[in-house]
């Protein structure tokens, strides 16, 4: 069983069905790919092998289809909320009561779960005018946009949207950013209006009740008023392991310990991915590939020590 249908759970999937296991994939989500896909579907990603550039929802339906011919089932939009030991196996079970065994658990549940930092002045405005991520770009043409934030998702929102809005101005409330100096400079070379030292203080409807407009106050600029059909708050989220935390793994600040062989402190549960640590770990989307790989094939002895720990290259297998 695969907990977390983030890239790397999907990729696990795939793997464990080249490796002849039947798996099944539970996340809290009601859609699979993770983080990706409940943040940034729209948004470019350049660390992964073989591509130059791929969009984040392209990226989670490759993965998709290539786990299908060995057809995991997926348990999508519930949580795992326990985990006991059997005889020769492991039962998770699920919000509802559902009890799901397996001979071994991966998780991949990535940051865990995720509540974006909430925007003061848009209390009672989500879902009328304010969102936290952008699934689908087209929404939003020939509108203004008003980003709040000072991260590399504020600014990739920015980057993103320039050329399908109206107007795209950036509101963070220090001088400084969090986002890559390399990030900042390509929205800035886009004319993006930013404002900075200032935070949004109101948000104001039209007369059919969606939003019209923000009201800003800048150190500089003192009281601005712009135009605006969507705020997108990027500010963050935070976020937490939820149940698994009490499964009696070893955590630290939200990450999974784990050995050479991706297992954890509990027999027949391994993690991958970036909710697993280990001395000198990178957190990229190609690392927790390689991660699942490893745990997957260290499940495939565990379930039947006869089986060879490497089974060859996947490419000799048709």
């Amino acid at each position: 069983m695969i907990v977390g249908a983030g890239p790397t759970g999907l990729f696990g999937a795939y793997y464990a069905g080249f490796r002849g296991l039947s798996t099944a994939v539970v996340d809290s989500l009601p859609e699979a790919g993770g983080q990706v896909t409940a943040m940034y579907p729209e948004k470019m990603i350049y660390d992964v092998g073989g591509f130059a550039a791929v969009r984040g929802r392209d990226l989670v339906k490759g993965l998709v289809e290539q786990a299908a011919p060995f057809e995991p089932a997926y348990l999508l939009g519930r949580k795992a909320e326990g985990l006991a030991h059997t005889e020769d196996g492991v039962d998770v079970t699920l919000d509802g009561g559902q009890v799901v065994r397996a001979g071994a658990v991966l998780i991949t549940a990535g940051i865990g779960e995720f509540t974006p930092r909430p925007l003061p002045a848009g209390d009672g405005w989500l879902g009328r005018g304010m969102v936290h991520f952008v699934p689908a770009l087209d929404v939003h043409a020939g509108q203004d946009v008003v980003v709040v934030g000072g991260g590399d998702s504020a600014f990739d929102w920015v980057i993103a949207l320039h050329p399908i809005a109206r107007s795209v101005t950036l509101v963070h409330r220090r001088a400084r950013f969090r986002a890559a100096e390399s990030i900042v400079g390509q929205a800035r070379a886009l004319g993006t209006r930013i404002i900075t030292d200032a935070e949004v203080i109101a948000m104001r409807d039209d007369e059919d009740g969606g939003l019209a407009e923000v009201e800003i106050e800048a150190k500089e600029e003192g009281t601005v008023v712009l135009p605006a059909q969507t705020v997108v708050a990027a500010l963050g989220f935070t976020a937490d392991l939820g149940p698994i935390e009490n499964w009696g793994l070893e955590i630290d600040h939200r990450s999974i310990a784990v050995d050479t062989t991706m297992a954890t402190a509990r027999e027949r549960v391994y993690a991958a991915g970036d909710v697993a640590a280990y001395p000198g770990k990178v957190k990229l989307i190609a690392t927790g590939f390689g991660e699942a790989a490893t745990a997957v094939n260290n499940i495939a002895v565990l379930l039947d020590p006869q089986a060879h720990l490497f089974p060859g290259h996947s490419s000799n297998d048709g």
